[in-house]
């Protein structure tokens, strides 16, 4: 199996907006075609909403962009019920959760209520106001930007909140090359404005049924499983991975194989995608002396292929 001409397409038009990022722009489009939630934590002014912009155009999705501030309400994110007198009665306003694509941006400037409001949307794909149930549309996909947590003005992910989220990023300072090229090219919001979707809701369906077929062996799962063991060991994290985080890893390995142009996964493909999809969801034990990303490299090397 070979990957589709549409993602390379949907891969070069990205690196023309974030130059420098390869694979972290690689790691973005396996996580939607795995069909997660994506969020890209880093300073500000690195280019974290700027790539949740071309993803949402080139994925040509419906999407909606919301500023999570600190006086955010949930009704501000699901919609809210509003009396109408020719009607005689509440009507219901959605918000913009019910987009295709919810650009979240900042979100952890918003409080921890607001933060809730989006567990059930994230999870369940619709969401209850007032009592209703309404689905949300299909597919839908969370991009959520963050910065560090020793900024002012932030609220921590909880972790229920950051178990919903299939991968996370951080993009970093470009290279000296790269900056360069932004220093004298064109600015990247005004790009922005002139990309133009490469794929089509019915493309992205397929795709994504492409990625689930992809094959997984019994060795390859026993090596996940040997991983998902170790997390829970108590030697390199305070809690374990849930089986909900190993069947994330399954769908980006999937995924990440997919893109490489294979119709199964290696072992390689799982350590690859393994500290970008679970390292937000574990703590290093007390005595780790490095962060979560790093311990979960050094869980890798200390674990045998098979």
């Amino acid at each position: 199996m070979h990957a589709d001409e549409k993602i390379h397409q949907l891969l070069n038009q990205l690196n023309t907006v974030i130059v420098g990022k390869s694979p972290q722009v690689s790691d973005c489009v396996a996580c939607l075609l795995a069909g997660g939630h994506l969020l890209i934590e880093d300073v500000p002014g690195v280019g974290k909403t700027t790539l949740a912009h071309a993803l949402s155009r080139s994925f040509g999705l419906q999407f909606s962009r919301v500023q999570f501030t600190a006086d955010l309400m949930p009704s501000d994110l699901v919609g809210v019920s509003i009396y109408e007198r020719g009607r005689e009665g509440f009507v219901f306003h959605p918000g913009p959760v019910f987009a295709q694509v919810l650009l979240a941006d900042e979100i952890n400037r918003a409080s921890p209520k607001t933060q809730s409001a989006l567990l059930e949307a994230m999870e369940e794909k619709q969401v209850t106001v007032e009592g209703a149930t309404r689905a949300l549309p299909h597919p839908f996909f969370v991009i959520a930007t963050q910065n560090p947590h020793d900024q002012l003005g932030t609220y921590a992910l909880p972790e229920s909140q950051l178990d919903r989220f299939h991968m996370r990023l951080s993009l970093g300072y470009p290279d000296r090359a790269a900056e360069r090229e932004l220093l004298r090219g064109q600015d990247r919001r005004d790009m922005l404005e002139h990309l133009q979707p490469v794929l089509t809701p019915a493309d992205l369906a397929r795709l994504q049924q492409n990625v689930a077929d992809v094959h997984t062996a019994e060795p390859v799962l026993e090596y996940l499983q040997d991983l998902v063991a170790a997390t829970r060991s108590g030697r390199w994290f305070a809690q374990g991975l849930s089986p909900r985080a190993a069947l994330a890893v399954v769908r980006s390995a999937k995924a990440q194989a997919y893109l490489n142009g294979r119709d199964y996964v290696a072992p390689d493909d799982i350590a690859a995608i393994l500290p970008q999809t679970v390292a937000h969801r574990l703590i290093p034990v007390s005595d780790a002396g490095r962060g979560a990303v790093e311990q979960v490299r050094a869980m890798v090397e200390a674990t045998p292929l098979p």
